[in-house]
């Protein structure tokens, strides 16, 4: 069976969450275990932020590095398959991510996106840590 056929591909797509992930998962439960009380996916706000902190006026995007384009990751690369297509799609989300973050700005929200590289092993308590600080100071 050829892993790269197109039925497989399009059976493996299907089973990307786009909530509830586990990068969504590592970072709630580091601001629960810090006091912090959150929603998740509003869909009243643009983009519907993953977390929403209320009190701080702060809203959080867990993005995947393929999904939302983390240019100069090692876990983003364009598709070399239906070029064509994920240039498009892809493109489209970066555009409607970049909109949704001015959107969210110009209403007084602070906006962070953690990169789902970001939660790796290596670097995961640095980045929440710093994370906890870009929350906290105005």
């Amino acid at each position: 069976m050829d892993v790269h056929s197109k039925e497989i591909r399009s059976y493996n797509m299907s089973r990307v969450k786009s909530k509830s992930t586990k990068p969504e998962e590592i970072v709630r439960k580091f601001l629960f275990s810090n006091g912090l009380r959150y929603r998740k996916n509003v869909e009243k706000l643009p983009g519907c932020p993953d977390i929403v902190l209320q009190k701080y006026r702060c809203v959080i995007f867990v993005n995947g590095c393929f999904w939302h384009v983390h240019e100069k990751c090692k876990k983003f690369s364009w598709p070399k398959n239906n070029k064509e297509f994920w240039e498009e799609k892809l493109t489209s989300n970066k555009k409607r991510d970049i909109d949704n973050i001015s959107k969210l700005k110009f209403a007084g929200w602070k906006v962070i996106t953690v990169w789902e590289c970001e939660l790796k092993a290596s670097t995961r308590n640095k980045r929440l840590a710093h994370l906890l600080l870009e929350i906290l100071n105005n």
